[in-house]
């Protein structure tokens, strides 16, 4: 009995203790985005934060709360780009009207739910006069017009598995659209399909024809579809992506006074309006895009790092080399990538299909610098208050200007003043002989003493005497 007593206790001793109760995370929110009003580019914004923060946050479902008589085809085409790269389930609640535009939209989410009484479909691309109303456009060019709506949305509709040949209907009057025997949408007529319409269950399997259901609000559907305990962040356009919306479209204009700006900075002395408006104007670049959810933090940082490079280059080594070019590219790069847009799990590089846009705005500003700043150099050339400036003092060979090229090495040691600032590189006078010099990278004002330090073929550097 004692033996039994003493096996017993091992065999307790050895036993696996219970492991303690796994602690399950919190499933993620649910981001609802209100759809109300017009369809325009800040719904895109909102649309576009709304995306990359439930991507962020593994979010259970993003459900667009729509109420819209339709929009820009442009903007909802981007919205659709957006939906079509979201890894995260996506529903539509039409609430009372999903028209137009916002019926194309509605295909791109994989699930669409009703209120009551809602409407969704005519989705016949119009051209509205600048006068307000419906302008009418010439046969060729309104069957371009049709051709391409109805291809995006049946496209749409394929891809999230809705019926694209339903689709088509709201699009072209002409398609007689029937189930069976039965005719949903007559030839001649928009389909546009009201909430108990759109449930409707047709055929063997009894799908439904559009709607997945008929709720009489979000409460309910996020109960139909067991989400009523998770958490819900509801999105709204901001006043910040409103006023980005503008700045993203004036980006062009933002990048001519920030490069002009910058430039002008570079060619005056010391540090003033010039250029606190080109940094200005480039931060507010940056910024409008980087709200409107296009620039990124790298985008920033490419471009300080090429400011960083090409102010080496000009101060630290004199010429013009990799570091220079390096710094170009790099500024290039930033304001092109800040302009293209990125989707949500998508590669750092941008599609190079979306490129083409930015590619012509990065272009006509760089044109559009170029050409102000010539036009700026003649005018500030001339005119009295801002002569001054800019280098008036001719530098030929008969006005006692001499070159650096075969200099002795008596030149060093030589003391004489700055006839022009240097930024770093200028003219001096030493004695009755003017030289062209270059400072250490230190700005050195005109009429400033210097002395020749070093000389290395062409260039004579200089160092300011202490006064």
């Amino acid at each position: 009995m004692k033996k039994i007593c003493i096996l017993f206790l091992i065999c307790a001793a050895s036993a696996p203790l219970p492991l303690p109760a796994a602690v399950e995370s919190p499933p993620g929110p649910v981001y609802v985005i209100p759809v109300e009003g017009m369809i325009e580019p800040a719904l895109l914004y909102v649309i576009r934060r709304g995306v990359a923060e439930a991507e962020q946050r593994k979010a259970r479902a993003i459900i667009l709360q729509m109420d819209t008589p339709g929009g820009t085809i442009q903007a909802a085409e981007e919205i659709i780009r957006i939906l079509e790269h979201v890894s995260v389930p996506t529903y539509t609640l039409v609430d009372r009207n999903a028209i137009s535009a916002g019926a194309i939209i509605a295909m791109a989410t994989d699930h669409i739910y009703m209120t009551p009484g809602s409407k969704i479909g005519d989705a016949m691309p119009i051209m509205m006069s600048p006068f307000g109303g419906v302008q009418s456009l010439p046969d060729g060019t309104e069957e371009k017009m049709l051709s391409y709506v109805a291809g995006l949305i049946r496209a749409t509709a394929q891809h999230k598995g809705h019926n694209d040949k339903l689709a088509e209907a709201m699009v072209r009057r002409e398609l007689e659209y029937k189930i069976g025997d039965e005719v949903i949408s007559p030839e001649g007529q928009l389909l546009t399909l009201t909430s108990a319409e759109a449930e409707k269950k047709y055929g063997e399997d009894q799908r439904p024809l559009l709607s997945a259901g008929t709720v009489d609000s979000l409460e309910n559907l996020l109960k139909l579809i067991g989400m009523d305990n998770a958490e819900v962040r509801e999105l709204g356009i901001t006043t910040a992506e409103r006023i980005a919306r503008f700045i993203a479209a004036l980006g062009p204009v933002f990048l001519i006074i920030g490069m002009l700006g910058i430039y002008i900075e570079v060619k005056t002395p010391g540090f003033g309006l010039p250029g606190i408006t080109g940094v200005l104007a480039l931060a507010i670049f940056f910024w409008g895009h980087h709200i409107a959810g296009l620039a990124g933090m790298e985008d920033l940082l490419i471009f300080l790092a090429g400011v960083l490079l090409l102010l080496l280059e000009i101060f630290v080594f004199p010429g013009f080399g990799a570091a220079g070019l390096l710094g170009l590219l790099c500024i290039g790069w930033a304001l092109l990538n800040a302009m293209v847009q990125h989707y949500p799990g998508g590669p750092w590089y941008p599609d190079p299909n979306l490129l083409y846009i930015p590619f012509l705005k990065l272009t006509f500003s760089l044109i559009g610098s170029v050409v102000i700043a010539m036009l700026l150099g003649r005018w500030i050339s001339r005119h009295p208050a801002t002569s001054r400036l800019v280098l008036a003092e001719d530098t030929s060979h008969d006005k006692g200007f001499v070159s650096s090229s075969n200099r002795p090495e008596e030149l060093v040691g030589l003391q004489g003043r700055a006839l022009t600032d240097l930024r770093p590189g200028g003219t001096g006078m030493f004695g009755e002989r003017k030289l062209d010099i270059v400072s250490r990278g230190n700005y050195i004002e005109a009429g400033s003493a210097v002395r020749i330090v070093e000389t290395h073929g062409l260039q004579v550097i200089v160092e300011p005497l202490e006064s």
